[in-house]
């Protein structure tokens, strides 16, 4: 495994010689003694941070802070705004103004001489990048990463972009700094909108609303028709992002609707994202989306939560169709993961840079030339033919430099291709001796290629999602380095991530772990827990989900309106304390939760836990019906309450065939709204610890491994009979709003 790239600093070395000109002139002139309060020692300060991106600016000209009391009490004593700084480590545009801004030292004078400046990585604190992001998009209409705001010293914006040009941020730093000093007024008019404006966001009621009923999925279905891409798939033009979990949703309306219009959505967009250049054709794994409406030309981050929840889609869209070709693409995501994401004993790394040699996709892209001198000519032919090489390239290098004044690399790449496949043509599944043999040399030569950057910290909440894609792909897919993986992932978080009283962490890095866990943190990881206990069955993983959701409800709801807030209410610095139900491109942990706390209710047997689940997709109801498409995750956890959700215990030793051939089909076929538990007979007295609580009172029939289904505690007669437990399963409810569709054309 590769090391992630480290930047040094030459900070240490200057503050030591400022602390002996410091002494020197207390020896000679007798200063006298400075307060601690009231000195400031000018130095970077992000030498001292653990954070891949922090590190990335830890050896720019500029005093950088990390979030925190200290830059807050420096800019209140010395009177000066503070220029906030968002992004990660992976983010292009971000090392774009590193190299044109940050790096550069009359940059450096303005902001060291007549700011604050910090430094967030907004994948450690994303409570810190929610508040400002939401402020940015209210003043500006659009936002992005980096992130530029300027605040007052009580941390309310007045301004801001996304990525400034050096010479405009100049300009603008100037400005900025005479206003601050000679028009102070203007700016505190600003301050005081913008607080008004929070204080509003703050004291919005979410308004409660009835349970929505199963009309709201049509709804969703019918705006994603409208915005669908008949040709290539998807929900927009251009640029097109991975929108795994509207898919998972509209797979499930499609299991109870059986309406083919509604699997083309699917299919169309997933195999249009497997063919297309945003899938690494060569070594697996999804890019973070693609830049044009074709699904071509990627932009080259890898991220580790757009790999958990596409594998997931593709396996669930196999298990619909049975098309192979969805397997082998989830199989590809999850080997990308286990080769070059994890740490062996346990735990995924966050992501690959989009950049290498300072030009986005350099890793990725081949000419024709560099083709022919490494494979022979059948090989070559076959490269060439399968993934649509030409010797004037597909891949535009003049808008991937990260430097505009550096073109070695347009010139290297002048001719590159992204492979892809067209659409209507079959993906190589590895038949081809002729091609699998080419793209083994070519994996091969590019493994001696400079590497993108790997941000090689573990997140708890993007682990969660990794622990249930590996979960489910040993499900589906029968692979048991995917359960392996799953198990470690899930027991290093525990160990590793958790406080001595049992609470979460956020981020581990370099033998440490710091900063109070999210909402987020607690959701994906309950969910991944819960997801590995149905594939092992190991009781451990279940009573951990059930520990944390205890503190989640502890640390996080809101017994007032409902629905859980996304941080803990202790870092007393935020300027809100947010909740939030819709998705972005993550999942709603609002959404996360309510399917857990179903999940955990049916394996529990607490109608208290399914109560919970009904309120948080209450709390904000009327948005959930009037804009659904934005309430991806929550509509999903409605989708399990709404149905005949199944309760599946299966009773007899694990290892038994009748067991396993049960918790085969379970696992292979698309029931999305159950449950399953497995265990030998047990009496409900004093063994709260010991087993599923489903379990209790349900015996063995006649010696053989017995399977109990039901819905709402209600059982249907128990059987070792294989065919009746199939017919058990898979009735499901009929959304009435599609009966009546039906009754409209009989």
């Amino acid at each position: 495994m590769r090391q992630p790239s480290t930047a040094a600093c030459r900070c240490p070395a200057l503050m030591s010689q400022a602390f002996f000109w410091f002494t020197l002139l207390v020896m000679v002139f007798g200063v006298g003694t400075v307060r601690s309060s009231e000195k400031t020692e000018h130095y970077n300060r992000l030498v001292h941070e653990k954070s891949p991106y922090l590190t990335q600016h830890a050896n720019n000209p500029i005093w950088w802070y990390p979030w925190g009391e200290e830059a807050f009490a420096a800019a209140k004593r010395e009177n000066k705004p503070i220029f906030l700084s968002i992004g990660y480590s992976t983010c292009h545009w971000c090392h774009v103004m590193e190299g044109d801004s940050f790096d550069n030292e009359e940059v450096a004078d303005l902001m060291n001489k007549h700011f604050i400046s910090i430094k967030v990585d907004r994948e450690e604190r994303p409570d810190v990048d929610q508040i400002y992001m939401d402020v940015l998009t209210a003043m500006n209409g659009r936002g992005g990463w980096p992130m530029s705001l300027f605040l007052s010293p009580e941390r309310v914006p007045f301004m801001g972009d996304t990525f400034v040009p050096r010479a405009q941020f100049i300009l603008l730093l100037r400005r900025i700094s005479d206003t601050w000093k000679n028009d102070r007024a203007k700016i505190d008019k600003i301050v005081g909108q913008v607080s008004a404006w929070l204080d509003k966001q703050r004291d919005r009621g979410f308004v409660n609303a009835p349970v929505p009923d199963d009309h709201v999925f049509q709804r969703f279905a019918e705006r994603h028709r409208q915005s669908f891409d008949p040709e290539y798939g998807g929900f927009s033009k251009q640029p097109k992002f991975p929108q795994s979990t509207q898919l998972s949703l509209l797979l499930r309306i499609y299991k109870r609707s059986a309406d083919p219009a509604i699997l083309e959505l699917v299919t169309k967009t997933l195999d249009g994202m497997a063919r297309g250049g945003m899938f690494d054709q060569l070594g697996g794994g999804f890019h973070r989306y693609s830049t044009d409406a074709v699904w071509g030309i990627p932009h080259f981050e890898k991220m580790l939560y757009t790999q958990a929840l596409l594998a997931v889609t593709y396996l669930e869209a196999y298990q619909v169709t049975q098309n192979p070709e969805y397997a082998l693409v989830a199989q590809r995501v999850l080997d990308y993961l286990l080769r070059d994401m994890s740490r062996p004993d346990g735990g995924f790394y966050s992501a690959e840079d989009a950049d290498s040699e300072k030009t986005e996709g350099k890793f990725y892209v081949w000419t024709e030339n560099q083709l022919k001198q490494v494979l022979s000519e059948d090989e070559f032919k076959a490269v060439t033919a399968s993934y649509n090489v030409t010797a004037k390239g597909n891949f535009n290098p003049d808008d991937h430099v990260r430097e505009l004044e550096d073109s070695a690399g347009m010139k290297a790449l002048s001719g590159a291709n992204v492979f892809f496949v067209r659409l209507g043509d079959k993906l190589p599944d590895g038949s081809d001796a002729t091609l699998a043999s080419a793209k083994q040399k070519l994996m091969k030569i590019r493994s001696t290629r400079i590497r993108p950057d790997l941000d090689d910290k573990i997140l708890t909440a993007w682990n969660g999602l990794a622990i249930r894609a590996m979960a489910v792909g040993y499900q589906v897919l029968g692979d048991p380095r995917y359960q392996d993986a799953g198990q470690k992932t899930a027991a290093f978080l525990l160990k590793k991530l958790r406080t001595k009283d049992g609470r979460l962490l956020r981020s581990w890095r370099n033998g440490s772990a710091k900063y109070p866990a999210y909402l987020n943190d607690y959701a994906y990881l309950i969910e991944g827990l819960t997801t590995l206990y149905q594939t092992d069955f190991d009781l451990r993983w279940y009573n951990a989900a059930l520990s944390l959701q205890g503190h989640q409800d502890r640390l996080f709801l809101d017994g007032r309106s409902g629905g859980y807030f996304f941080s803990d209410g202790t870092d007393l610095s935020l300027l809100q304390r947010k909740k939030t139900f819709h998705d972005t491109a993550l999942p709603s942990g609002n959404g996360v939760s309510a399917l857990n706390l179903l999940k955990l209710g049916d394996l529990s047997l607490s109608n208290d836990f399914k109560q919970h689940a009904g309120r948080i997709i209450a709390a904000d109801g009327l948005k959930v019906v009037g804009t659904p498409e934005v309430y991806v995750q929550i509509l999903i956890a409605l989708e399990y309450l709404l149905d005949s959700s199944k309760e599946v215990a299966v009773i007899g030793p694990l290892e038994h065939p009748v067991t396993k051939r049960t918790i085969s089909y379970l696992h292979r076929t698309f029931l999305p709204n159950k449950v399953i538990s497995v265990g030998l007979p047990v009496e409900e007295d004093g063994l709260a610890n010991m087993t599923i609580p489903l379990i209790f009172n349900k015996p063995m029939l006649k010696g053989q491994p017995t399977t109990y289904v039901c819905e709402n505690n209600i059982c249907q007669l128990p059987t070792s009979n294989f065919e009746k437990i199939k017919t058990f399963t898979v009735t499901a409810k009929t959304y009435s709003w599609y009966q009546s569709e039906l009754s409209k054309t009989e």
